[in-house]
């Protein structure tokens, strides 16, 4: 059982809930939160018993992004060798979302900006309040918009012209918005977001694990691939999990008429 020191950890039915909880300073990350997120999601591919995860925040945002003082401040005192290692550490959490096996849902409760929009877009699912405005605001601060990913992922989940707005621009768009282009999956009232979230990720513990993780990895190997490339990949990844129990038992609830029983 994790016991985090900067963040809420909890375990229930499959689902693990990460929570961030500085309220007051709308959820920023600080040093010691970045690296604890990133430790975290490298540990939980080890978790068996841990099926998906969903991440959050406290209060009226999900993520505000580094924290002003804690961060940006101290970033001023480094060298390039510091900075570079700053850098990194920020893009090693981006790394093991997207390389960890269980599906990865945003439940996003509101504000979401910067270094939090980045961990947000790393999710596999963004589920959010209306509330829950977001923004690549790195511009803004005289940074690249190309940060934790951003200039990777976002052009494939909105395509370029809209992606190149939002990191040249750092503006916020509203939820809807955010749904319409294609960037959130959900948006519900803020009174139906812990039920729309809830039911999505218990919907994922109860479906076959392995599965779902061999469909992540193709999402992530096929971005660099060509159509013949992705094809052989498909078919290699689909035998593969003819293998698996689990196709067996879909196949023997389905003749029963029972509910499959995923391991």
């Amino acid at each position: 059982m994790f016991k985090p020191r900067t963040f809420l950890y909890e375990l229930q039915d499959g689902v693990a809930t990460i929570t961030l909880n500085r309220p007051e300073r709308l959820n920023a990350l600080t040093f010691e939160v970045y690296r604890e997120l990133t430790d975290t999601f490298a540990a939980l591919r080890n978790q068996s018993d841990v099926r998906v995860i969903v991440i959050t925040g406290t209060g009226r945002a999900f993520c505000s992004g580094g924290d002003v003082h804690d961060i940006i401040g101290e970033l001023f005192t480094r060298d390039m060798e510091g900075l570079l290692e700053f850098t990194r550490m920020t893009c090693e959490l981006i790394k093991n979302m997207r390389s960890l096996p269980q599906p990865i849902i945003a439940r996003l409760n509101g504000t979401t900006a910067g270094a939090g929009a980045c961990i947000a877009l790393a999710a596999d699912i963004r589920i959010a309040s209306d509330a829950a405005k977001i923004a690549f605001l790195f511009v803004k601060v005289g940074l690249s918009g190309a940060d934790m990913g951003a200039a990777y992922l976002l052009p494939r989940f909105v395509g370029l012209a809209k992606a190149t707005e939002l990191l040249y621009t750092g503006d916020f768009i509203s939820a809807h918005e955010a749904e319409r282009i294609g960037l959130y999956n959900q948006v519900v009232a803020p009174e139906m977001l812990d039920t729309a979230c809830a039911g999505f990720a218990q919907r994922l513990a109860a479906g076959p694990a392995f599965a779902l993780a061999k469909t992540k990895e193709m999402l992530n190997r096929e971005l660099h691939m060509n159509l013949h490339s992705a094809l052989e990949c498909e078919a290699q990844a689909q035998a593969i999990c003819m293998q698996h129990p689990d196709y067996r038992e879909a196949y023997e609830a389905f003749v029963a008429k029972r509910p499959a029983k995923f391991r």
